[in-house]
């Protein structure tokens, strides 16, 4: 199915005369993502892996280093990768999601891509950004800090990447082109896994779990992804606490807590301490369901944790929370705050130059705005997602970051409304379908914004088709989370809740299931930014934005042309 070659190299030559980066190290490395069989579930089936491997390779690097990534797509699929997390300063035609920032990289193809990781430390990943091809192409992005710094916490004794992720027992791109032909939800997964492996409380899994060996008494660093394409998950270990350090490579106030909730793509930092008696215990994954009436896999994955010289045979499971226990979900989201003494804290922006109110949720289009006769979505029509209703179309004849950068017309509009074209009751159920509010239609319009402007936005969820939580992740940018709550907004009241000293800063939020979160960021970096919908169903159906952000005054804050190898469309 695929074949790419990636060679990974960290480019210091052009680094040399910074003193900043004279920390960083070249670091090379060739990854190959070819076919690979594999047996899940009592079912060998043929995915696409990275280095025969499912996850890929782990990529290890340091604050300041610079990766220069050759990819050569031998697939019969259009291919991207994106650097989920990475701020692509200045390096916007690196960033990978496609028709927004770049072309596809076609069969045969190849591209290079070039970036530096400034400004974070913690865990990042890195992922196929067309389809769903990111349920098996994808990996960790490790950040150590530059030598000469240390984390904000004692050192662990062993560092361990904890993947979580979703399985089908057929191919994946089938499962969504058939979703989006009929209109409806697509079927669901048949597993989750860690690190590739589904663990032995599914059948024919005994050998496919993860173990990890730990000696009593040592502290222990669990690096976690949610890989998973549409699931939130909560992550519990039994008869262990979890001290989370860090989340979306930001730094945070240490959070001690018994259950991690991870919305997709979001990642976490936690220390655990190996204090229990020596045994086997569970760590465990589950499905976090904020909707109602909707079809998922109401199972869980499993690895364990193996204490040397054990003599207990079988492992301690852990109480996990029902799937729809939003309290739970919630307490862990909002209790994260921002560490004023992490390396790269730089304080919450207080002038605001752009306000916008944003709906986010569920709408339908007609049946046959694609060609369609017979439609599976409610009402007879087809589903579809939007912000301030608007369904966004991806251009297919050029990336919008080149029609941004050569002043193409005819690409997109920059007419996208900081309001929604009605004010209604957005939570109340008893507004489903209704249909003078739930049609919506699909175009290709920015919110354009000047270089350097503060821009505040209000997530409001939605309850036309029905109320969920909505992860949302901002490329190029990240933003601090000033205040989340259930409802609908209400400025007087809720601007009172807002957190303007320790927020959390990340680049995915999850908009609570019929409720609101509140985000502040300051755009500066030039370029053209994808904010979509995590759960990837959602952003199939068109629930993604695009912020245009206007170079700057000075030649280091505009952005510079793109490479001769950029991919055409």
């Amino acid at each position: 199915m695929m074949n790419l070659v990636f060679v990974l190299a960290c480019a210091l030559a052009s680094l040399a005369s910074s003193s900043s980066f004279a920390s960083a190290a070249l670091v090379e490395h060739s990854f190959h993502v070819q076919n690979l069989t594999i047996n899940r579930l009592c079912k060998s089936q043929v995915i696409t892996a990275v280095n025969g491997s499912l996850p890929g390779p782990i990529l290890h690097v340091k604050e300041g280093d610079s990766l220069v990534v050759h990819v050569f797509n031998k697939s019969p699929y259009n291919l991207t990768i994106h650097w989920h997390g990475v701020f692509q300063l200045l390096t916007g035609w690196y960033d990978g999601p496609e028709y927004t920032t770049q072309c596809p990289i076609r069969p045969g193809s190849s591209f290079t891509y070039r970036f530096t990781i400034t400004g974070q430390e913690g865990t990042l990943w890195w992922h196929a950004h067309i389809k769903w091809l990111r349920a098996t192409v994808h990996g960790a992005l490790i950040v150590k800090p530059r030598a000469g710094r240390s984390y904000p916490f004692p050192k662990p004794h062993r560092e361990v990447p904890i993947i979580l992720g979703e399985l089908w027992n057929e191919n994946v791109l089938d499962v969504e082109d058939e979703a989006l032909a009929t209109g409806g939800g697509p079927k669901i997964s048949d597993a989750y896994m860690i690190n590739g492996r589904p663990g032995d409380r599914y059948p024919c899994s005994t050998d496919d779990t993860l173990k990890l060996k730990v000696e009593k008494g040592k502290t222990y660093l669990l690096r976690i992804i949610n890989a998973a394409l549409n699931s939130i998950l909560f992550f519990k270990i039994a008869n262990h606490k979890m001290k989370v350090v860090a989340v979306d490579a930001s730094y945070t106030n240490p959070y001690v807590t018994d259950v991690v909730v991870l919305a997709q793509g979001q990642t976490a930092d936690v220390l655990i301490i190996a204090d229990q008696t020596p045994g086997r215990y569970y760590m465990a994954a589950s499905p976090y369901v904020s909707a109602t009436g909707v079809k998922f896999s109401n199972t869980f994955t499993t690895g364990i944790i193996e204490y040397k010289r054990s003599k207990q045979s079988k492992p301690i499971m852990p109480i996990l929370p029902v799937y729809n226990d939003t309290p739970t979900a919630h307490r862990f989201f909002t209790n994260l705050t921002g560490l004023l003494t992490g390396p790269f804290w730089s304080g919450v922006p207080d002038k605001i130059d752009e306000r916008m109110f944003v709906t986010v949720g569920l709408g339908l289009v007609p049946c046959d705005a694609h060609g369609g006769t017979s439609c599976l979505g409610p009402l007879g029509q087809r589903v579809a997602s939007s912000m301030n209703n608007v369904s966004l179309q991806f251009p297919t004849k050029l990336s919008l970051l080149e029609a941004f950068y050569r002043n193409v017309g005819g690409i997109y509009t920059t007419d996208f409304p900081d309001n929604p074209p009605l004010r209604f009751d957005y939570t109340n159920p008893n507004n489903r379908l209704n249909q003078e509010l739930i049609m919506t239609s699909k175009s290709t319009k920015v919110k354009k914004v000047k270089f350097n402007a503060t821009v505040e936005i209000v997530l409001q969820n939605t309850a036309l088709i029905g109320t969920e939580n909505h992860p949302m992740h901002l490329h190029g940018l990240s933003f601090f989370v000033l205040a989340q709550g259930f409802g609908n907004f209400d400025p007087a009241r809720d601007s009172k809740k807002f957190n303007l000293v320790n927020p959390q800063e990340i680049n995915n939020i999850p908009v609570p299931v019929g409720g609101w979160s509140v985000i502040r960021f300051r755009a500066n970096n030039p370029g053209v930014w994808l904010m979509h919908c995590h759960l990837d169903l959602h952003v199939s159906w068109g629930l993604a934005m695009v912020f245009v952000v206007e170079n700057g005054p000075t030649p280091s804050s505009r952005l510079p042309p793109p490479p001769p190898d950029f991919p055409k469309c």
